[in-house]
């Protein structure tokens, strides 16, 4: 099975399913932000991470209130050994940072805050609440953390009822650039 088609096969089992509280599909989601790295003319690598951000989601069988039951999946652990198994770091990092992204963008962007849907307040919550100064100074270390703010970005803004976007089809030739890639 190539790289393509396990990931059509991921999003053809529970793509479907609602995205957390939001009102938009797990595929919905993930192809509004694959959407909005293109339209920023994005590297290949990002349009991938942006596609994928959430694979850790669509791995394992969570109930949609999770967040509300008080559990945090850990989805951005699930996604990265996932990931790693078939891209590079330039797409697997940026996807396991784009949750402490956000813990980041709280604790650094006054305006942040206040642009969080329910759902994602709840889920910051789980995840630690924003980050503390020494915090922010660390994660501003790492190789990949613009990369992560960037990809929090269009996962924030992912959320959009029928915002129309290209298919997943559409991302299979960015995909094998990606893998071919790796394997170089």
């Amino acid at each position: 099975m190539t790289v393509n088609q396990e990931i059509a096969a991921i999003f053809e089992k529970r793509g479907a399913g609602a995205y957390f509280g939001e009102p938009v599909s797990q595929l919905e989601h993930a192809l509004q932000a694959a959407h909005f790295a293109c339209h920023e003319n994005a590297p290949d690598h990002m349009v991938v991470a942006a596609l994928l951000h959430d694979v850790g989601h669509l791995l394992e069988d969570v109930p949609e209130d999770i967040a509300e039951q008080g559990v945090d999946a850990r989805h951005e652990e699930i996604g990265l050994v996932w990931l790693k198994k078939r891209f590079g770091p330039e797409v697997s990092e940026p996807v396991y940072l784009h949750v402490t992204a956000k813990r980041y963008l709280c604790a650094t962007d006054p305006d942040y805050f206040g642009k969080l849907s329910p759902a994602s307040v709840l889920s910051l919550q789980l995840q630690g609440g924003p980050m503390m100064p020494g915090e922010v100074q660390e994660f501003e270390k790492h190789r990949y953390f613009r990369e992560a703010v960037q990809l929090r970005r269009w996962d924030d803004r992912s959320k959009i009822e029928g915002l129309p976007t290209p298919s997943l089809d559409n991302y299979a030739s960015v995909i094998e650039r990606c893998r071919i890639a790796r394997l170089a």
